[in-house]
């Protein structure tokens, strides 16, 4: 699944800028749909309060106190900031998945799955290296 050739997002570079902004495994992930192995991000154990921030654009994209512990190897959360993620649908694999995106810059960072805990029940299970952390304080 890839995104429209001109895609319509508010920060929008072409694909030699972005091969500039991102590293070769951002890239692959953000721009090419693509997915980190399990477990080998560091944001998956990361548990301080702070923020995680899309790797592309900087826009915050969840909060810690969403994030939970899914032992899918992968940072999962069970709501984003207002506004900042979108969805899609994706047909890829054989399969039918809702894809996450970053709604600023369309970023690929994972897909949303119907069986995380409460008060939403989704799992936002999302590749750590699309994003970046800041802590609180």
């Amino acid at each position: 699944m890839s995104l429209p050739a001109e895609p319509n997002f508010p920060v929008n570079h072409t694909e030699a800028e972005w091969r500039k902004i991102l590293t070769p495994e951002q890239y692959e992930v953000l721009r090419g749909h693509g997915t980190e192995r399990p477990g080998t991000c560091a944001l998956n154990h990361e548990k301080r309060a702070g923020r995680f921030s899309c790797a592309g654009c900087g826009q915050d994209l969840f909060v810690a106190s969403t994030k939970f512990e899914s032992r899918t190897g992968w940072p999962s959360f069970n709501d984003p900031v207002a506004g900042a993620v979108g969805t899609s649908v994706d047909r890829s694999h054989g399969m039918i998945r809702i894809e996450a995106h970053c709604s600023r810059c369309g970023g690929h960072l994972g897909h949303v799955f119907e069986d995380g805990p409460a008060p939403t029940g989704l799992r936002y299970c999302i590749n750590g290296v699309a994003m970046n952390f800041t802590p609180e304080g």
